[in-house]
């Protein structure tokens, strides 16, 4: 058989229970649709065999019984079956949900990051723009303010400008893009944490609110509105319990008992509240969450206030961080907020699927059913065992496990989902199981029961009671999710992983190791001694056939033929150069004329002597 074959055939089937179940005023998901084709393929009271191809008959019938069991809205395993299809298809844990809002962000964003870091400013009116976009990444990154609302984008350029200013747009444009994506994200973070900063100080926050005034009240809110669901659910569970324990003791109550569908309710109520226990757990770690986070934004709140002191100026290794640290601390206040909607829309949306509870049975019809019967809490039922376990010597090829000598005893993987592994397939109950009986270690699986009698009874022949808990969860097959048998049915993963719905009814192929061996060479060898493909190794024979290496290369000259080699020369040829030194200059000096008198003597004895000095001054020659 082709696997295309039976895909299509599937496809179809789904195809056609959608577009009937629409004929009759219901929209179906096609997920729905998927798993419904699953469960009735799998339970023994419909005798599909889905190895084969399904004849043209069997098909028909297949079809009408999904489209009747997908229409029976008074039916408590349709209800469960829808509520597990949306928790899986909804639900994240906390590392997701923030991951993926994160991403989303980051999505939403990307437009705007690309606007700045691509930008090529030039003139002034440029770059203001570009001032503007980050102003608006700012504040759409921190989530404190619209960029439309004036006021904020006032009070968050001024915030900007005390720690980047416009100026400083030339050097941030020369930046890589890597470069520019993380200073915009350091800027967000500087302005949100300068910004929650002048809120505690009353000179600001505009369109910030309080988010750990709100989550004080939000968190306590969903936390009672969790335990609630679980406390009606609870008492539910130990009501019917009771029921169908009465009626298993009593035929007369069996007969009266018997039209209601009481086992599909109890597995409903018990669905429920699994989910509801993974709620509580989260709300509880988002509030020790939000303790952590509010007494660590106070204290770096305070140790800002003391480093500021109205100061003029201040060291920006000393503040900066700080205010990163603040705008870290809001991002936490604002996810704890996303967790606590998230949560709350998820128990809201989980409590329709519980809604078909108090339609078959009234608060009255529960009430004088009950009439006669006592009804145990799950609690009262393990204190009933307290005090009883099992011998382990009793079993010899059994491994036993209990409290004083087993580490982690409290964090063993406990199968059924806590749950009695008798009870299941035996009796149709849902019972608690006392890990303090003894915890069977079966094939490296560990199973709990609700009594020691329970636990002598299935450690006989674990085979058998594991096999009769699938056949049970093939009959109703919600019980597949609820007591986590996705590993006895590998091919019916959960929801959200079922994506193709081609799939639905194809079972797991059956894997194995195996090997196969054969003879070296089977026929006479036919191998050439003489190839190569090697190129070096062919070169190598080649010179070694031509044995060049006993070979000389001489060569000589003759007086004729060693002057006759051509050579050539380049040289500079001569330039006519000419300087030009100092100019030549001369003076001319009159001409000293001196004249002596009176040399030659007079009549007197004395000579008097003088002296005439006729030269002529430098000025007039």
């Amino acid at each position: 058989m082709s696997s295309e074959q039976p895909a299509s055939v599937i496809k179809k089937i789904i195809r056609e229970i959608g577009q009937e179940c629409a004929a009759r005023g219901q929209t179906i998901s096609e997920t729905l649709v998927a798993f419904m084709v699953k469960a009735v393929g799998l339970d023994p009271r419909y005798d599909f065999n889905v190895d084969q191809i399904l004849a043209e008959k069997d098909v028909q019938n297949l079809i009408q019984v999904c489209v009747t069991r997908l229409l029976d809205t008074t039916n408590p395993s349709l209800s469960t079956i829808k509520m597990q299809v949306y928790f899986d298809m909804n639900y994240a844990n906390r590392a997701e949900l923030l991951s993926q809002q994160h991403r989303v962000l980051e999505e939403r964003l990307a437009p705007v990051v690309r606007g700045i870091t691509d930008s090529r400013p030039r003139v002034q009116e440029e770059m203001e723009n570009v001032y503007r976009k980050i102003i608006s990444y700012v504040l759409l990154s921190s989530g404190l303010g619209s960029p439309t609302d004036i006021e904020v984008v006032r009070e968050a350029t001024a915030a900007l400008q005390s720690v980047f200013s416009q100026t400083e747009i030339i050097s941030f444009v020369s930046l890589s893009k890597k470069n520019k994506e993380q200073q915009l994200k350091n800027l967000s973070m500087l302005v949100t944490g300068i910004r929650l900063y002048n809120k505690e100080c009353k000179k600001g926050g505009s369109s910030i609110d309080d988010l750990p005034a709100i989550l004080n009240e939000a968190i306590p809110s969903a936390t009672r509105t969790v335990d609630e669901g679980l406390n009606t659910c609870r008492t539910l569970a130990h009501r019917y319990t009771a029921l169908l324990e009465s009626m298993q003791e009593d035929q007369h109550r069996y007969a009266q008992l018997s039209s209601f569908k009481l086992k599909e309710a109890l597995f409903s109520v018990r669905q429920y509240e699994a989910f509801l226990c993974i709620l509580l757990s989260d709300a509880i770690t988002s509030a020790q969450e939000f303790e952590k986070t509010n007494v660590q934004f106070a204290a770096t709140m305070e140790q800002l206030k003391n480093t500021v002191q109205n100061k003029v100026s201040i060291d920006t290794k000393e503040v900066f961080p700080l205010f990163v640290a603040l705008s870290n601390l809001w991002t936490s206040f604002q996810d704890e907020m996303l967790l606590v909607s998230f949560l709350t829309n998820m128990t809201n949306d989980l409590q329709q699927f519980s809604e078909i509870q108090s339609q078959l049975f009234p608060e009255e019809v529960l009430t004088s059913l009950l009439e006669g019967v006592t009804v145990k809490s799950d609690e009262e039922r393990i204190r009933e065992t307290i005090g009883t376990r099992v011998n382990a010597s009793d079993f010899k090829n059994q491994e036993w496990l209990f409290p004083e000598t087993t580490d982690n005893f409290d964090q063993l993987l406990i199968q059924y989902h806590g749950f009695c592994a008798y009870a299941i397939g035996v009796k149709g109950l849902t019972l608690p199981g006392n890990p303090a009986v003894g915890i069977l270690k079966h094939k490296e699986r560990c199973y709990v029961f609700s009594s020691k009698e329970a636990a002598y009874i299935f450690a006989q022949d674990p085979d058998r009671f594991i096999q009769l808990n699938v056949e049970k969860a093939k009959e109703h097959a919600e019980l597949i999710q609820l007591l986590e048998l996705h590993h006895q049915f590998e091919y019916l993963a959960p929801y959200a992983q079922a994506r193709n719905a081609e799939k639905c009814l194809m079972k797991p192929m059956t894997k194995c190791d195996s090997s196969t061996q054969t003879d070296t060479h089977i026929l006479p060898p036919t191998i050439v001694t003489s190839y190569e493909w090697n190129e070096w190794e062919l070169r190598r024979k080649a010179i070694k056939l031509a044995n060049l290496r006993r070979k000389l290369t001489r060569a000589m000259q003759t007086d004729l033929s060693h002057m006759r080699r051509e050579n050539s020369t380049q040289v500079y040829l001569p330039k006519d150069v000419s300087t030009q030194t100092k100019r030549d200059n001369s003076s001319n000096v009159p001409r000293p004329q001196i004249y002596l008198e009176g040399l030659r003597g007079g009549s007197s004895t004395t000579t008097h002597m003088v002296k005439v000095d006729l030269t002529r001054a430098v000025d007039e020659t």
